[in-house]
Order: C-alpha cells, then sequence, then structure tokens
C-alpha cells in the first residue's frame, strides 16, 4: 500500500485518500422529496442481505420486517436533516447501516432519483416522480396536500428481487460484492412476507425447488453460519454433497455429506455433480481474508450460471430461501396415536 500511495497516485489537500471501514450490519434505504425546507418519506425499504452486497443485488422489502420503533425515527431524523441541510430540492436517496446495538450510520447520500422509486412508488401509493417534479417547479410540499414527514406503513408486503443475467454474459462472476451485477428486479405483495417473497423470487426468474441435491461450498469464516442453515435443507429431506473442508465440518455436526473434491485437488467432481442435473441449489462463499481457491469458486460459480442451477453466495438470501421453502412445503407426519 505505502509502494502504490508512493508511486500510483498523486496525494494532496484536493486530492485525499479515503478509506473505508467495513460495518457489519442490516443495510437500509430511503428515497425522500424535499422541497428544501420539508422533507417527505413514503417509506423505508429493508435490505434482505447485509452489508457488503450492492443494494441493487440485494432483495428489498417495504415495510422494514425487523427494524425496531427507535431505528426507524432515527433514520426518519437523519434524512429530513440531511435533506434541508444539503438544501436539496426533489429526489434524494440514502442507504443506511444498522448494526447489532442499533446505532445507524449512513453510508451515502445521493442528491438524485434511484432504482427504487419506481418500487417504492408502486408499494405506498405516492408517486414520487410527479412529486419530486411539481416540487422542482416550485410547488411545495404542503402545496400538494402533503403534511406529515412519513405516512402510516402499508399491512402488506411489497419485495423486490434482483434478476440476473449470468447464464448469458459469459465470464462474469456471479459472485455478489459492493459491484452491482443484476440487470432487472421483480416485484411480489402478499399480506404474509415469505409468499411476497416467493412470488419476486419466482417473477425474477429464480429456480425454486422443494427437494433435490445441495452442494455447498463454504469459507472457514462462515461454517458456523452456515451450518444450521444447512442443517435445516438436510431436514427437509435435501441429499447433501460438498468439498472436503465444508463436508469434514458438516459431518462431525451429524450431516451424512457426500464428498466432492475440488479442481484445485485435481479432480472434476464438484462441476460433474452440478452438470449431471440433480442439483437444485449451489452455496458458495468465499474466503474473503485469505483468498484461498479462489479460481475454483469462480469456476464453481460460473458452471452453476451456465447449467441453470440457483446459485446463492449470501448467506442471507440462504435463510431468506429457507424461510420460504418452509412456508410453501407441505410438512410429513404421523398419525399421533392415544
Amino acid at each position: 500500500m505505502r509502494h502504490y500511495l508512493k508511486t500510483a497516485v498523486e496525494i494532496d489537500e484536493d486530492k485525499p485518500v479515503l478509506v473505508d471501514k467495513y460495518i457489519r450490519g442490516k443495510e437500509v434505504e430511503v428515497d425522500a422529496v424535499c422541497d428544501g425546507k420539508r422533507v417527505f418519506v413514503p417509506g423505508i425499504m429493508e435490505l434482505v442481505e447485509r452489508t457488503g452486497v450492492h443494494s441493487g443485488d440485494s432483495i428489498s422489502v417495504y415495510p422494514p420486517f425487523s427494524l425496531s420503533e427507535k431505528v426507524k425515527r432515527t433514520i426518519l431524523d437523519y434524512t429530513e436533516r440531511l435533506g434541508i441541510g444539503i438544501g436539496i430540492v426533489g429526489l434524494f436517496n440514502i442507504q443506511f447501516i444498522v448494526d447489532e446495538r442499533e446505532d445507524v450510520y449512513i453510508i451515502e447520500v445521493n442528491p438524485r432519483s434511484s432504482r427504487t422509486v419506481p418500487f417504492l412508488s408502486k408499494a405506498t401509493g405516492y408517486s414520487l416522480a410527479d412529486i419530486a417534479t411539481l416540487v422542482i417547479l416550485g410547488k411545495s410540499l404542503a402545496e400538494q396536500g402533503i403534511f406529515h414527514v412519513y405516512p402510516k406503513e402499508k399491512e402488506r408486503y411489497y419485495v423486490k428481487a434482483p434478476a440476473f443475467s449470468f447464464s448469458k454474459l459469459r465470464g462474469m462472476d456471479a459472485y455478489l460484492s459492493p459491484e452491482m451485477k443484476s440487470t432487472g428486479e421483480a416485484i411480489g405483495y402478499d399480506d404474509k412476507l415469505h409468499r411476497a417473497v416467493y412470488k419476486a423470487m419466482i417473477a425474477s426468474g429464480l429456480r425454486l425447488q422443494n427437494y433435490g441435491t445441495v452442494i455447498a461450498t463454504v469459507a472457514d469464516e462462515d461454517k458456523e453460519e452456515a451450518l444450521p442453515l444447512i442443517r435445516r435443507f438436510y431436514n427437509m429431506g435435501f441429499h447433501i454433497e460438498a468439498t472436503v473442508g465444508t463436508a469434514e465440518f458438516l459431518r462431525e455436526h451429524g450431516i451424512r455429506t457426500r464428498i466432492r473434491r475440488k479442481l484445485s485437488e485435481g479432480s472434476e467432481e464438484i462441476l460433474e455433480s452440478i452438470r449431471a442435473g440433480y442439483v437444485s441449489y449451489v452455496i458458495n462463499t468465499r474466503a474473503i481474508l485469505s483468498g484461498v481457491h479462489y479460481e475454483d469458486g469462480v469456476a464453481i460459480r460460473r458452471c452453476a450460471s451456465q447449467n441453470n442451477i440457483t446459485m446463492l453466495t449470501s448467506l442471507d438470501t440462504v435463510r431468506m430461501l429457507l424461510d420460504v421453502l418452509e412456508e410453501v412445503t407441505i410438512g410429513i407426519s404421523t398419525i399421533n396415536e392415544r
């Protein structure tokens, strides 16, 4: 880093080097309108995937499903103060992080319309583009009959799910990151959260199956978090296959797992399993810190995309998917004898 800063970039007061700190937590997003004096926030959206995945590649839910009233009040307070303080006239978008202690941090403020404006307009019934256009032309929020900062939340859930085109884009890595990769989105809505998520996932082109085989290749730092999730697949009747490290970990915790060797071990077993047609889901997380077997992960993700298999690189998405599958799957039970 020292070498790079000395040789590759010019640094002075007008060209500072910015250093980001990663804060682990929920990501929350708002679209708002400011007329220079007052702010209107039609809805708060909670993202399923934690910070580190681009908001455009995340599943977005309105109204938020796990935020406390305290957090909502803080978000609305920050939004109002920022809109007025910056002097925005029109639409703006803010992305927040909410950590485990319910502290609220600001990722960025975008003084413009964002991709979630159509979604939030449909979900809340407020046409944000129309309201903002009139504000820009000089008609205040009060003159448009808007006197409250945050209207009553809808009782129905609205979910925006990203759509990807990895099978059509050669060479694109399917791993979700801060770089946006989705090429579209779909909306699902229902009185129940998981049914709304189910509708959005299906509409976005995701293949949802409640049977089959799950292939898991999980980074060491994610194994403890992934264990109860893979156990839920196992308890639903899925067969589990995994690379050596993940398989041994799962076996130690009572999950019957078939070992599939990786490319770095001189084998194409795992790719052959993916190509065979019986795999329903591939769960793959990568070691952010060590970067061990990075090329293996790329090959696995690419093979899954090429064979139209649902590829999951975020454990938050896996958790939500399991909630959905358990909601829509009919359980089997024995008759009680008395």
